[in-house]
């Protein structure tokens, strides 16, 4: 059997071309290194969207992660998701340039006639533009976070929004490994989130009834309230008809708290306990 893939080609004066391969592994190894730095690239993995804001009509672009770019690499007992590449928490805040309106991405456009007036009598008059870098971190999405919670504040939005802005606030604050935000944030969102619960209308946020009680229970656990933790994992587990995963997590808490109320009794063991995540990650990844 000839080797040579090329053989009939000498009589058109190619004779010397029989060691030839038709695949180079150099270059595909010089395309994985490329395509490794491109994901490694963190501008690589944003794209800009075109926007018009609701409050002052500017059109201005918002930096957005490529869906194909989020990796996400476990999640912490009160649903906080940590990613391995880009973070796409850095970019959820859309921000008009022009006038300081701020929101979550999936509330920018719903305000209200009587809203956009306080936007403009309360907000764009003390506005100081701000020019962001092209790649967000977790202290710039803290600053955007809290001028969205601003503005909510200000055009009275419901509870519940202002208790997911907070909430996103204290996840940004765990990533800096800032314990003391992190923990004024984590009773802010958790006073709002016990507000929704008895006023607002389900789904809340996105989550259902049982959801929605899961993490207050957690977010009680996560500030030191044990006892109050455990009434609200209680009420998941005893309630009929709420889904056997969310069940199996809030037993999973519960079951923490009575570790680390244990361990506490034992002088060689840290009351930092309460701080640990739990074992949220093995149900929702």
């Amino acid at each position: 059997m000839n080797d040579n893939i090329f053989s009939g080609l000498e009589g058109l004066g190619f004779d010397d071309v029989q060691n030839i391969k038709l695949f180079n592994e150099k270059e595909n190894e010089v395309k994985k290194i490329s395509k490794d730095k491109k994901e490694d690239n963190p501008k690589e993995l944003l794209y800009d969207i075109k926007l018009t804001c609701p409050v002052c009509g500017n059109i201005f672009y918002a930096r957005a992660v490529k869906s194909s770019a989020i990796r996400r690499q476990k999640s912490d007992s009160d649903f906080f998701i940590r990613y391995t590449s880009i973070n796409p928490y850095f970019y959820e805040v859309y921000l008009c340039n022009a006038c300081g309106y701020a929101a979550l991405k999936q509330d920018f456009e719903k305000i209200r006639d009587f809203q956009i007036e306080i936007i403009q009598q309360k907000i764009s008059p003390k506005w100081q533009g701000r020019r962001y870098p092209e790649v967000y971190d977790a202290e710039i999405a803290i600053e955007r976070f809290k001028l969205a919670l601003l503005n909510n504040v200000l055009i009275g939005s419901k509870s519940s929004k202002k208790a997911l802005n907070c909430l996103r606030i204290a996840w940004m604050y765990r990533l800096l490994n800032d314990d003391k935000n992190e923990l004024l944030f984590l009773n802010q969102a958790l006073e709002g989130f016990n507000d929704a619960y008895m006023n607002e209308d389900f789904p809340i946020c996105g989550m259902d009834k049982f959801t929605t009680t899961y993490l207050i229970g957690e977010l009680y656990r996560r500030t030191g309230s044990q006892n109050e933790a455990l009434l609200w994992f209680s009420k998941v587990i005893t309630t009929p008809n709420v889904p056997q995963k969310l069940k199996n997590i809030a037993r999973d808490q519960r079951d923490l708290i009575k570790e680390e109320t244990e361990n506490l009794e034992s002088p060689e063991i840290s009351s930092d306990n309460y701080k640990k995540p739990g074992f949220f990650s093995k149900f929702f990844k």
